[in-house]
């Protein structure tokens, strides 16, 4: 490591809500410093889910996040001149940041409707347990597995 360690940035609740965990979602939807824009779009979706559910869009989306957060990944590591696909268990942060990430990914290669709109059939899709971004998680958990036998590579 060079130099010395980021420090870990703290983020105020959303002004809706009052949740860091949606304000840290609405940083990752904003392009350009527009964050208003990514809180109209988080926000419409929310209440789309809302509609459509009759539950709490709250609550659907810890749900949705909960079931694409990845507990192993595999790290590239090279060991003797070949390279082994490593089984890692995942730290808290990154947890959140691959879900928020893939969610979002999958959101966006969606066209055709308004990114609220494509943003919560992604999170309805997440919090049943469906969807490409739990499925995504599926195949990097597959992965994981099939390379476990060399996680004694790992430290």
């Amino acid at each position: 490591m060079r130099g010395k360690k980021a420090p870990r940035r703290v983020v105020a609740p959303d002004p809706k809500y009052r949740n860091e965990t949606v304000a840290r979602f609405i940083n990752y939807v904003m392009h350009d410093g527009k964050k208003t824009v990514a809180q109209r779009v988080v926000y419409g979706a929310f209440d789309k889910m809302g509609e459509k559910t009759g539950r709490d869009p709250l609550e659907l989306f810890d749900l949705a996040i909960k079931n694409v957060m990845p507990s192993v990944e595999v790290k590239s590591k090279r060991v003797g001149g070949a390279n082994y696909q490593i089984p890692m268990q995942v730290r808290g942060e990154r947890r959140y940041a691959l879900a928020f990430r893939w969610i979002l990914s999958i959101a966006r290669s969606k066209k055709g409707r308004p990114m609220s709109d494509r943003l919560a059939a992604e999170l309805l899709a997440a919090a049943e347990g469906e969807g490409d971004a739990v499925k995504k998680r599926q195949d990097v958990h597959r992965m994981a597995e099939a390379n476990r036998a060399f996680a004694h590579f790992a430290r």
